[in-house]
């Protein structure tokens, strides 16, 4: 019997079959090495956390060491954690340091926070991981010291931001050829960023949290003016975070903690309505929460997550109408989402990985170590700031040291309650337009819903599902980004 994964004829490689394990990205090179990781016997974490670093060298503009994210692990026994490497604000940080430039918190060196990602990929390596650590990272650095071809999706984004390439000295001489963006095809080689990971696969997370590569980083913030410090990655620490379930629909969905997610099933002009109406009530709640070292969120959470709230809710939302923002209780100004990257991962025993890494913006900061070759995050950007709004900005998530700002990062399992029965789905905030149905559009008009066309931003996403009966994965990489899954 062949083992090899089945490729739908007419799928273009997007859907791939298969039953021991498989791997979905959005980038294939970096599919096929958490599926080689599987192969060699490895834990489903341990193939998500060589993507992870694979990610952050092919699709720099999304993820990477710089950044941070949520990884929830559902183990073949049931167990459910949720690894929290989200960034969190340095110590020289405070609530009113963007007043007089609040541009400072979009962009540039004063936007970066402490970067959790290689923690976070550290503690659910040695928890869970099979395979020894420089395994998981030689693949990511092989990549960046001897190069590869720039995808169609890196190219666009290089385009897109051409102007942030051209800001930094650093991104400007890797990214471009005198300042024009490089070509779709062309190999692009990045050996600091080789060096770093060379240092890190040989002697872990400690070098980059308190050994040369943290001084080096540093040292380029501290010229540059930024207010990262060794105190702040040295005092860094991920988080284990108990997921959040609900049984809905006859689905049990286990998800990142303080984020929100919707089951399928939702079908239909009206049921888009609904969706639509039930999501600015959840997006009304949400202002409420914050970093749960900081805020008290156990009243908020544990009403969001109430079918007496959700009977409530559903009773006001009316199917012939929508109303303005004000009139779903929300008190605070919205804090808008930017752009991830996300992994699924199904393996051999059924070991699960759901996880979603981000820099918040495109190339995040737009800030590059020149002596690490690590392209930071803007996270600082994800925290409300005090101002004369309205509505006014919520102070659960002003800013503090060391705290997390809030995210709506949501990687999620769906059981079905039956056993054996998975899903897997994540979406991000950039690729080909999508296009709504005529009928849906004008039934949306009709509620009153203010329906706006985008030239260039939508979605995209990665599942893996499995079949109760044959126990096979289907493992779907949406093809907008040019990525395909790999199983075996």
């Amino acid at each position: 019997m062949s083992c090899n994964p089945y490729i739908h004829p007419l799928s273009r490689r997007e859907l791939v079959i298969t039953r021991p394990g498989a791997v979905a990205t959005d980038q294939t090179i970096c599919s096929n090495i958490g599926k080689d990781v599987l192969v060699n016997g490895g834990h489903a974490v341990d193939a998500a956390v060589a993507a992870a670093f694979c990610l952050g060298v092919v699709d720099p503009p999304y993820s990477g060491l710089g950044g941070g994210g949520f990884m929830l692990v559902r183990n073949a026994n049931g167990e459910a954690r949720v690894f929290d490497m989200k960034e969190t604000a340095p110590k020289r940080a405070f609530k009113n340091m963007y007043n007089k430039h609040p541009y400072d918190q979009i962009r540039g060196i004063q936007s970066i926070a402490v970067p959790g990602q290689l923690a976070g990929l550290y503690a659910a390596r040695k928890d869970y991981g099979k395979l020894p650590w420089y395994k998981l990272v030689s693949p990511a650095e092989d990549l960046a010291c001897h190069g590869f071809k720039i995808s169609k999706s890196l190219s666009e984004a290089m385009e897109y931001e051409v102007l942030t390439l051209k800001r930094n000295p650093t991104l400007r001489s890797i990214f471009t050829n005198d300042g024009k963006p490089l070509k779709q095809g062309h190999t692009l080689i990045q050996e600091t960023l080789a060096n770093a990971l060379a240092q890190i696969s040989k002697n872990g997370m400690m070098v980059f949290y308190n050994g040369s590569i943290g001084r080096s980083l540093v040292d380029d913030i501290m010229r540059s003016k930024g207010i990262l410090s060794m105190h702040d990655l040295q005092r860094y620490g991920h988080k284990i975070r108990k997921p959040i379930t609900a049984d809905v629909m006859g689905l049990q969905i286990i998800s990142a903690p303080q984020q929100y997610g919707f089951p399928s099933g939702i079908s239909g002009s009206l049921g888009i309505h609904r969706t639509i109406e039930a999501l600015k009530y959840a997006l009304a709640m949400r202002m409420e929460l914050g970093d749960p070292d900081f805020v008290k969120i156990y009243n908020t959470l544990t009403s969001v997550l109430s079918t007496s709230t959700a009977r409530k809710l559903r009773s006001m939302i009316n199917d012939a109408k929508t109303y303005p923002s004000n009139y779903y209780g929300g008190k605070w100004r919205q804090k808008r989402d930017h752009g991830t990257t996300h992994i699924c991962v199904v393996d051999s025993q059924r070991n699960v990985v759901s996880m979603s890494a981000s820099l918040n913006s495109m190339f995040g900061s737009g800030y590059m170590s020149p002596s690490t070759g690590i392209l930071l995050n803007n996270q600082m950007f994800g925290f409300s700031t005090p101002n004369s709004t309205e509505p006014p900005p919520a102070p659960a998530n002003f800013i503090r040291p060391y705290k997390r700002p809030l995210s709506s990062i949501a990687p999620t399992v769906i059981l079905k309650l039956h056993p054996n029965m998975l899903y897997f789905e994540n979406y991000t905030w950039m690729g080909d337009q999508y296009r709504a149905p005529r009928e849906t559009v004008k039934f949306l008009i009709s509620r009153g819903h203010r329906v706006l066309g985008d030239s260039g931003r939508a979605t995209w996403c990665q599942f893996i599902v499995e079949e109760l009966d044959s126990g096979k994965l289907f493992a779907v990489s949406d093809t907008r980004k040019g990525g395909f899954p790999a199983g075996y």
